[in-house]
């Protein structure tokens, strides 16, 4: 089957979330979304989920699933706000177990700070399931831009999060602590291995050189042929040396210190001090 997607475009964060739909039925999930927050200021606003909301109330949409592709360095999630607002279950790859323990440490976290996963409501597995209404989603663990990363093939559509871009702009970085640009390659061999005509819907867009308007739709035949670090049968060697060079360049994401904090707990944010008030922490040379 092929699902109906509507994407909705973050221009804060190059982020797109997705509300994927059944086209038999009302049942629905909601890929990636966003709770928009300002660093300067520390706060959060829910403009960006309440667009979400507010399409999904319109359709008269019921949300099964709140799934993210993994634990985001450069949005904060909303998985819990929609929930809040329209119920649904909230899954992450198996090993967000994996990325907690990492980043519980980096963050100072304690004790008090469960590492075990049980924020979300399902942990998936390579070669896992899923239904929306009548559509079969499947779970591909693609990790290597973090050890946690999930693509989602839901009937003719795949979304890949941040392992692949789109064609003209390239692939995910792997210089995160547990990133590995050798397990990249292997997780896109695994994506490039769907049938050609299946639609690759990308986590982000930042407008490659040359090319003027956002986009987030590609397919696994577009992307073998042209996508600049890994088409035309690029090999894992050269691919490895292109990719780690590169990320030697890059600077960290912006929302990153907040981010992870946030979304290795699902959404949701450190447990308030005893007078209601709740703290992010900045790490000072750990990232």
């Amino acid at each position: 089957m092929s699902p109906e997607v509507t994407a909705f475009f973050d221009d804060a964060t190059n982020t797109v979330s997705y509300v994927v739909r059944d086209p038999a039925g009302s049942t629905c999930a909601v890929i990636d979304s966003v709770l928009d927050f300002d660093y300067a200021s520390g706060r959060t606003d829910t403009g960006s989920a309440d667009e979400i909301i507010a399409y999904i109330k319109a359709e008269g949409l019921e949300v099964q699933w709140l799934l993210e592709s993994h634990v985001h360095a450069d949005h904060l999630s909303a998985a819990p706000y929609i929930q809040q607002q329209t119920g649904g279950k909230i899954g992450i790859g198996d090993n967000i177990r994996i990325v907690q323990d990492t980043f519980g440490k980096v963050f100072n976290e304690g004790t008090e700070f469960q590492r075990d996963g049980s924020q979300f409501d399902r942990l998936f597995r390579e070669g896992d399931s899923f239904h929306i209404g009548q559509l079969r989603g499947d779970v591909l663990h693609t990790p290597g831009h973090t050890p946690a990363c999930l693509t989602y093939v839901i009937g003719d559509a795949a979304f890949v999060g941040d392992t692949l871009f789109m064609p003209d702009f390239g692939t995910a970085r792997c210089d995160f602590p547990g990133g590995s640009s050798e397990t990249l390659y292997r997780s896109i061999q695994k994506i490039l291995s769907l049938p050609d005509d299946t639609r690759i819907f990308v986590g982000h867009d930042y407008k490659a050189p040359g090319r003027d308007e956002y986009a987030w739709e590609t397919t696994v035949g577009e992307q073998k042929a042209r996508n600049i670090h890994i088409g035309g049968g690029q090999d894992k060697d050269s691919f490895v040396k292109m990719r780690d060079a590169r990320d030697a360049t890059l600077a960290m994401p912006r929302l990153i210190i907040p981010s992870l904090q946030v979304n290795m707990r699902a959404g949701q944010m450190p447990p308030e001090d005893e007078q209601g008030n709740v703290f992010l922490k900045v790490p000072v040379n750990k990232l």
